[in-house]
């Protein structure tokens, strides 16, 4: 299986992130557009149709590469999160 570069993918992650925040702010039709657009991108990018699970793996693939994901905001959390893992292998990150 192929996978992304960590650079594109966090790339992808923090326009998601910086989007869906701008959208949150004050609705734009053109941030609209653009969060739809990162938001197939990311998805195509991470091999499925679900945004949630695209987040998912995209988090992930950050973890795999020992690059620190786009979800967590505080460095104490950061540092924990990124490597603490459940029994099936997943640390439950998701940025939103």
């Amino acid at each position: 299986m192929l996978v992304p570069d960590p650079k594109v993918v966090r790339e992808l992650l923090t326009r998601y992130a910086s989007l869906r925040i701008a959208q949150a702010q004050t609705e734009n039709a053109a941030a609209a557009r653009e969060l739809e657009d990162v938001s197939y991108t990311l998805c195509v990018t991470m091999g499925t149709t679900s945004l949630h699970e695209a987040v998912a793996r995209a988090d992930a693939v950050l973890v795999g590469s020992g690059r620190t994901p786009v979800t967590a905001t505080d460095p104490a959390d950061r540092a924990d999160s990124a490597t603490t893992a459940d029994a099936d292998g997943e640390n439950d990150l998701l940025a939103v």
